[in-house]
């Protein structure tokens, strides 16, 4: 399949591909494209016969994918991804992006995360600046504190446009120096010996620990800061087990990463703007740069 689709095609077809297995209809598909219901159909149809596959199956008003249309449509997706990146590049040398726009992130996002995606911005956006302010605290982009938060709660408030970027891994680490002293936790009930190091509000981060199956006793919060820098520090310097992103972790080799396959952690990173900054062209660019760009962090 995708040697046929290296061959070239056409875009259009593509989408009406894209569009249709995203929303099970035709229907549905042409209005997301803003195409008459015939005109869309006779893309999919005319894709169909370049292949020479049945790449849906028509039953009613609904369009189910064929096994050929399944691998299709891993390989159109991928193109399509690719195609808005494109553009987006693209819509960034257009257009004049100047100015100031303030972006708010956690301390170890702000250090470790967003200094390779601002030097990918600056590529496209030379004359852009980006301030970055580095708190753990929910800054309060309604009062224009900041332009842009990422975020990894979702916020709540109506006047907010939140994005999920992705559910990112992570895992327990300890530094190596840690591990060659007390010993590697084969299983989560070894984490019963261990002391952890807290970020912040001890019950609410032993709260979270208890979802994944790791309890773990207030005389176990060995040390503690409300800095996630200090204590990733304190990690390293064998204080104690953390949990940490996999992407900041990877960059310190002198981390372990602990039960790796039987303690796997997930956290939503959510980007965030007002819902009026969103109708500004340079925000809305910085804002779809930076979700593309940490989505495929």
């Amino acid at each position: 399949m995708q040697n046929r689709m290296d061959q070239g095609f056409d875009w259009n077809r593509l989408r009406a591909f894209l569009a249709t297995a995203e929303t099970g209809s035709l229907s549905a598909a042409a209005r997301s494209l803003g195409l008459t219901q015939p005109t869309l159909g006779r893309q999919v149809t005319a894709l169909e016969d370049e292949l020479g596959l049945a790449l849906f199956e028509r039953t009613g008003r609904a369009m189910a994918l064929t096994d050929a249309g399944h691998e299709l449509l891993r390989d159109a997706r991928a193109m399509g991804e690719a195609a808005n990146r494109i553009a987006l590049l693209a819509e960034g040398r257009a257009h004049a992006l100047e100015g100031q726009i303030k972006v708010t992130a956690s301390d170890m996002t702000s250090a470790y995360i967003l200094p390779d995606l601002l030097v990918r911005l600056r590529s496209i956006a030379p004359r852009l600046r980006i301030d970055v302010i580095a708190a753990n605290d929910i800054r309060d982009i309604l009062h224009r504190e900041a332009d842009i938060a990422i975020r990894h709660v979702r916020p709540t408030e109506p006047d907010l446009i939140a994005r999920l970027v992705r559910d990112a891994p992570a895992h327990f680490y300890a530094s190596q120096d840690y591990v060659a002293e007390r010993g590697l936790p084969e299983t989560s009930a070894d984490l019963a010996g261990h002391d952890f190091i807290s970020l912040g509000d001890d019950v609410r981060m032993r709260t979270a620990m208890a979802q994944y199956g790791v309890p773990v006793d207030k005389i176990q919060m060995r040390a503690g800061s409300d800095s996630g820098i200090a204590t990733w520090e304190m990690v390293r310097k064998g204080l104690g087990i953390f949990p940490m992103s996999d992407e900041i972790a990877g960059q310190f080799p002198d981390v372990v990463r602990l039960l790796d396959g039987q303690v796997d952690i997930t956290f939503p990173i959510w980007l965030v703007t007002h819902r009026d900054l969103h109708t500004s062209r340079r925000i809305r660019l910085v804002f779809d740069l930076l979700a593309e760009m940490t989505g495929t962090a």
